[in-house]
């Protein structure tokens, strides 16, 4: 539950939001990272030092379900000269430490990240006579930071977020999101570590599709473009009714171009999917080659889990080479330029434990394998393919209802365990597929029927 009022209302769930220049017996009671933050939002927004803020009722640390503490909600005048219209800016308050006594988050040093790191923010146009900001983009943030906690997953700049409805729940055709850096917010210093501020943009299904098909930031330039699709400030309109490829036909040609130029920097997805050993029935419990069969599947080692992590990390970086790391990684103290710190990638669960030592698992040549996934998955597999493999890189597949994992790779992937000779190889849950280009040149053309525009049957 949450409630909605002005930030300087009297009552334990909103403190006031002091500015700078607060008294220091005040401030000096006021969570300082809270404090930190606020001096941005009035750096932004002097004349709005009470904004309206959906606050959550109970909070979190004492129980309650809504991750985000606040959310504030200011008008923002835009600039009509430069194609940024009137509109309200949401921003978040829980995802970095705000109280720097773990209630929350575990304190790191003042040098890293906050909690998090970052917080969210997004820009919805106002409507002609509206007089204060819808509180729907607040539910839409706590659906996110609900997540974020949960997986302890965290966003950067040039994500994408599959929703699958309205963002509003209406009829809008504004059903997913990307992530980009608030064009204004400017990075915190706060007494726990840095916050980053991190904009959500709606977008089209068609112009989600093309930022996993290329790669997000060059969608979120196209949409820069359009000033009805976002403009300079990636304002999102609810109200929009086509694509920026509908408004001008002439950037789909820019996408395939890069596609074609860049493959696809998206290397692996969470995903509905499973594998089967075709080549002989399991010799024993322990020869688990049918991975989905029975009621408790093996679980990955927590080696193995490294290595798909390191894999996924690596594959977004852009024109790397297509290394998937030893059998033996050592932990890196940094992740690549392209990906934000993380507590736990999403390849990580608490269950991942070593069961099963790493050294006792043999990798296994199978002759057969049997994959599914459903059907959003299933959608991928060209992308895989064409953004992917035929441009010397590898894609992986991470179980979301079992700890098993299924990754092609192509012949120019270094450190797998699976080869020409031996393209269909596991290491216990984890398979891994080889492909060559000829192969998947076939692979193409036998999936054709995916890459139409039209919904699969």
């Amino acid at each position: 539950m949450a409630e909605l009022r002005p930030s300087g209302a009297p009552g334990p769930a909103a403190p006031p939001a002091p500015g700078p220049t607060a008294p220091p017996a005040f401030a000096s009671l006021f969570p300082p990272g809270l404090h930190a933050i606020y001096g941005e939002c009035r750096r932004l927004y002097p004349d709005q030092p009470n904004p309206l803020q959906v606050t959550a009722i109970v909070k979190y640390w004492l129980g309650g379900p809504d991750p985000l503490d606040y959310v504030s909600m200011y008008r923002n005048v835009g600039s009509p000269s430069a194609n940024i219209p009137e509109h309200w800016h949401y921003i978040s308050f829980g995802l970095s430490d705000l109280y720097g006594d773990s209630r929350v988050h575990e304190f790191t040093g003042t040098d890293g990240p906050s909690g998090f790191g970052f917080e969210l923010t997004f820009r919805l146009k106002r409507e002609t006579g509206e007089s204060a900001p819808p509180t729907w983009p607040a539910e839409l943030m706590q659906g996110l930071a609900r997540y974020v906690f949960q997986s302890e997953n965290t966003f950067c700049s040039g994500d994408h977020v599959s929703w699958h409805s309205p963002l509003d729940n209406s009829e809008s055709r504004i059903q997913h999101m990307l992530l980009t850096e608030d064009p204004q917010m400017q990075p915190v210093q706060t007494p726990f570590g840095v916050v980053t501020f991190l904009q959500i943009v709606g977008v089209c299904t068609e112009e989600l599709h093309a930022a996993q098909q290329w790669n997000g930031q060059g969608i979120l330039e196209l949409l820069r473009t359009v000033p009805v699709a976002g403009g300079p400030w990636l304002i999102t309109d609810m109200r929009r009714g086509e694509t920026i490829f509908e408004i001008d036909p002439h950037l789909q040609e820019r996408v395939d171009k890069g596609i074609e130029m860049d493959g696809s920097n998206l290397s692996g997805v969470s995903a509905k999917c499973a594998w089967d050993d075709l080549s002989r029935p399991p010799e024993d419990d322990e020869d688990s080659r049918s991975i989905c069969i029975g009621t408790q599947p093996r679980r990955l080692s927590g080696k193995d889990t490294e290595q798909i992590r390191e894999t996924l990390r690596r594959g977004l970086e852009i024109n790397s080479k297509p290394v998937l790391p030893p059998i033996n990684p050592q932990r890196q103290n940094g992740l690549t330029h392209d990906r934000a710190p993380s507590r736990k990638d999403s390849l990580e669960s608490d269950s991942s434990t070593a069961i099963i030592p790493h050294e006792l698992i043999r990798t296994r040549q199978l002759e057969s394998v049997h994959l599914k996934f459903n059907q959003e998955s299933g959608a991928l597999i060209p992308l895989c393919l064409r953004g992917r493999l035929l441009h010397g890189r590898h894609f992986t597949y991470k179980s979301i209802t079992g700890d098993m994992a299924i990754t092609f790779v192509s012949t120019g992937v270094e450190g797998a365990f699976a080869t020409e000779e031996h393209p269909y190889a596991a290491h216990g849950p984890w398979l891994q597929i080889l492909l060559t280009g000829e192969f998947v040149e076939k692979m193409l053309e036998d999936l054709e029927d995916l890459t139409s525009p039209e919904e699969p049957s």
